[in-house]
């Protein structure tokens, strides 16, 4: 598509899933519904798609993903609410159990759901810790040091990422940032 600028609603023609519409644009992507294959995010750099019918791209738009993604960074930064996260479906209604060492002791159940919302509640808290130490007046080395010791926290943390059902909710340590 030889760099074409085009818009919402420009119909396109793939070579696999034939005949769309474009219906979002991202900087990287156009999200097109084809007739025959239903949604699709195809890359902007994709050389084989054609254009049957171009639309002008609005300059002044703002796709709801943008704003949808500001909404959150605004959110996880001034405020102390716990977005929801999902649980890995092969661990729904899974059980964590715990065998102690000593044969005269009984093992411990617990519901693996709520044990991972303990996890998801042990995170949100270390985001707050940082936006809060961000946030203060302490000297920069001083938050340097402390942003040294969450990352650490984050990072042995990252034991409990199979849990997670998606990996932009897992915890990431030093090699990870």
């Amino acid at each position: 598509m030889e760099n074409q600028e085009i818009g919402i609603g420009s119909r396109v023609k793939h070579p696999d899933f034939g005949p769309g519409v474009i219906i979002q644009l991202t900087g990287e992507a156009y999200e097109i519904v084809f007739m025959e294959h239903g949604w699709r995010k195809i890359l902007r750099s994709f050389e084989g798609l054609e254009v049957i019918d171009a639309m002008e791209p609005d300059r002044d738009l703002v796709s709801y993903s943008q704003v949808e993604d500001m909404m959150v960074k605004v959110i996880r930064r001034f405020s102390d609410v716990q977005e929801t996260v999902d649980l890995g479906d092969k661990w729904k209604g899974g059980k964590l159990i715990l065998e102690p060492g000593r044969t005269d002791l009984s093992s411990k159940e617990i519901p693996i759901n709520a044990f991972f919302h303990k996890i998801v509640m042990v995170r949100d808290r270390l985001r707050v810790m940082e936006q809060r130490i961000n946030s203060s007046n302490l000297e920069e080395e001083e938050k340097v040091n402390l942003q040294q010791y969450l990352t650490r926290i984050y990072g042995s943390l990252t034991s409990f990422n199979v849990l997670f059902q998606f990996k932009s909710d897992q915890f990431t340590g030093e090699r990870g940032k």
